[in-house]
């Protein structure tokens, strides 16, 4: 008589919800002043970091290692990611984001698809500007790294009525789609670009993998940096299609990789990694950035969460709900209100634009949120907390914080 079929495990949605905190390095015990070590291991284990350029509180890839460690040194995380002895590199992952160095040749394919595309398609901006992009290749070998502002000339007109990119900004970033160029860090947050052969070790760029095994590679560390979760949320931290990211799961289900297993209420097929952690609570008090891999995938944060998030910042001022740049915050392993934050580098002061609570936030979220956002204050070198009386929330951190 046949064996009959494990049967799949159930994970209580409390429990995935713990799971997938976990996973993204929260209730770890930290350290006082966390250096390059925890924020190699931390990049290492989240798998990237997403880039943002929005600047009113803190730059998201910022945000993210704060969220986890306290109060660090930004100028280590700068140091990991500039030069020749950087850890961490930038592409196009699920934005534009940070990413360790053996990430980049697993991304070679879509580096390959940018330019494919390219050709394929009639009237685009590369094929009317091969010389434009063979001269800057050429500048780049003359000269080194380089920023666009350092390359570009009178000749070149800015145009646009929101980002205004030259040619040469336009070019570099197309070169820098299809891998000929690569990032070598960034200056006042402006990319330097660069050909590959300066700033990646010959090791690096001589690795060449496959299509299929780039998508393994890719899943099983989007699992393991999830803990927890469906095929849309496995494809969707790299930007994966789902066919190959099926296919990935199903190669990491047959090695033992990852287990199946059903969330109820979650509605689709799920999948635990074997070294996720079960713990059995959360010790977490932390803002997050509207960027963060934890609600960045709105659909995943209302899953788990019951968290309904839209960032409002291009919203209409009279339209916008809960302000204008809004971070969750979170408590144990719920996320129990919002904060606007605002960060007044000319007069040292962090401003909370508005504060609000969740329905079932706990009567003390105010209390724990105050020495929160003094270490916050404390980070971004400010000497005063301003709270502005907007928001659920705004009476009883104002008065925790008086």
């Amino acid at each position: 008589m046949a064996a009959s079929p494990a049967r799949t495990q159930s994970v209580s949605p409390a429990l995935a919800r713990r799971i997938a905190l976990a996973a993204q390095g929260f209730g770890r015990g930290g350290v006082a002043t966390p250096g390059i070590r925890q924020l190699d291991a931390l990049v290492n284990r989240l798998g990237l970091l997403q880039i943002d350029s929005v600047n009113v509180f803190e730059r998201s890839h910022y945000l993210p290692a704060f969220s986890r460690l306290g109060r660090y040194d930004k100028a280590q995380l700068d140091r990991l990611s500039t030069g020749r002895e950087a850890r961490y590199t930038e592409y196009w992952a699920h934005e534009a984001s940070l990413v360790p160095l053996d990430t980049w040749p697993l991304l070679r394919w879509r580096m390959r698809h940018y330019r494919d595309l390219a050709i394929r398609t009639p009237g685009v901006w590369s094929q009317a500007n091969r010389a434009m992009l063979d001269w800057l290749l050429a500048e780049l070998a003359a000269k080194g790294p380089l920023r666009a502002s350092e390359i570009e000339h009178d000749a070149n007109k800015r145009s646009g009525p929101w980002w205004g990119w030259s040619d040469v900004k336009t070019g570099l970033e197309v070169l820098f789609r299809w891998g000929d160029v690569v990032s070598a860090g960034r200056v006042r947050f402006e990319r330097v670009y660069a050909l590959p052969g300066q700033v990646f070790t010959t090791e690096l760029l001589d690795r060449d993998v496959g299509l299929t095994d780039a998508h393994r590679e890719l899943v099983s560390r989007s699992a393991r940096a999830h803990g927890i979760g469906t095929a849309a949320d496995f494809a969707d931290y790299f930007r994966l299609k789902t066919a190959p990211t099926l296919a990935a799961i199903r190669d990491l289900e047959d090695t033992g990789e990852l287990l199946p297993v059903t969330v109820p209420g979650w509605g689709a097929s799920a999948w635990l990694h074997r070294d996720a952690r079960l713990p059995r609570r959360i010790d977490a008090t932390a803002v997050l950035s509207p960027f963060d891999p934890v609600v960045w995938a709105r659909g995943r944060a209302l899953r788990i969460f019951d968290f309904h998030y839209r960032i409002e910042i291009y919203t209409p001022q009279p339209k916008r709900v809960f302000g204008y740049y809004v971070l969750p915050v979170l408590m144990g392993d719920r996320i129990v209100g919002r904060v606007d934050l605002k960060n007044d580098r000319q007069n040292g002061v962090l401003r909370v634009q508005a504060a609000w609570h969740e329905a079932d936030a706990p009567a003390d979220t105010a209390a724990h949120l105050a020495p929160l956002l003094r270490e916050t204050a404390a980070w971004q070198n400010l000497d005063e907390i301003v709270v502005v009386p907007r928001g659920t929330l705004a009476p009883g951190l104002a008065a925790e914080l008086n």
